[in-house]
């Protein structure tokens, strides 16, 4: 029993890391699992997903028990916000595409016809379900419970840069698979998209503290990348440019809540009710 009490208590004082080196490990054993038909392959697409939420809710139960899972999902309950910020979270990365393509037109020599939309990839029932449950997910797991526990002990900023980091080694083993991603993505700018992602995330909600404006703004950004053509697919330059524009404009936004707002952002440890 003392042991179990050290260990528990371990687990507490460490939680947040703890989890951030579990994520990814996790990824990598199940991607491994998965590979040498130790995994169903029917399992696979929602297995990883749901393998990372019991993980966070496994090890929230044992550090901080019922309480500590409600917590987590407590930002979800709350909608009722400035309608600002849902447009806000519906056309951010929609526009972000726009304005790398056109950055990418202009080096072209003003080419526009590369700014042309894809719908096809985003009508089937099971690929919608599967966008908004995976933005649920991170939601979860990256924003109401990572991004929150870390920033209570370093800058939100940093906070969400170590998050987008990790979330993108989370992804690393399946981007290497190449199996139930967007196909080719190059390592590198995952990670910078993650980060930015993160990053926007972690403004959205330290604004809003709403999961649910937060969980709109990753679906979007999913759905962004495969409408517009900046999928590694569609073109590798774009995604580049997709990736280095987010992240930028994600540190212009982060310098004028941190700086201009006078550190806004240290509000985002407090309770969304």
């Amino acid at each position: 029993p003392i042991k179990m009490k050290k260990l528990k208590n371990f687990l507490k004082i460490y939680e947040i890391w703890i989890f951030l080196l579990l994520a990814p490990l996790s990824s990598a054993i199940f991607v491994y699992g998965f590979q040498m038909h130790l995994i169903p392959g029917r399992l696979y697409i929602h297995g990883r997903v749901f393998l990372l939420l019991f993980l966070l809710i496994g090890l929230v139960k044992i550090t901080r028990g019922n309480s500590g899972v409600k917590d987590i999902f407590n930002p979800m309950a709350k909608w009722k916000i400035p309608f600002k910020w849902y447009l806000f979270a519906f056309f951010f990365a929609s526009s972000i595409a726009f304005i790398s393509l056109c950055l990418k037109a202009i080096y072209l020599g003003g080419d526009f016809s590369v700014i042309s939309l894809n719908f096809s990839v985003v009508t089937t029932l099971g690929f919608i379900f599967n966008m908004i449950l995976f933005a649920f997910v991170g939601e979860v797991v990256w924003v109401s419970f990572a991004v929150r526990q870390l920033s209570k002990v370093i800058n939100p900023f940093y906070a969400s840069q170590i998050v987008g980091l990790v979330w993108g080694l989370w992804w690393i083993p399946m981007v290497m698979l190449n199996v139930g991603v967007v196909e080719d993505l190059p390592i590198v700018a995952l990670l910078i998209n993650m980060m930015g992602a993160a990053g926007m995330c972690t403004i959205v909600y330290a604004q809003t503290k709403s999961g649910v404006c937060v969980w709109m703004l990753q679906i979007m950004l999913n759905t962004s990348i495969l409408v517009f053509p900046v999928s590694p697919r569609a073109s590798m330059p774009s995604y580049w440019t997709f990736s280095i524009v987010y992240f930028l404009v994600m540190l212009g936004f982060m310098y004028y809540y941190n700086t201009v707002k006078k550190n806004q952002m240290m509000k985002i440890t407090s309770n969304p009710n």
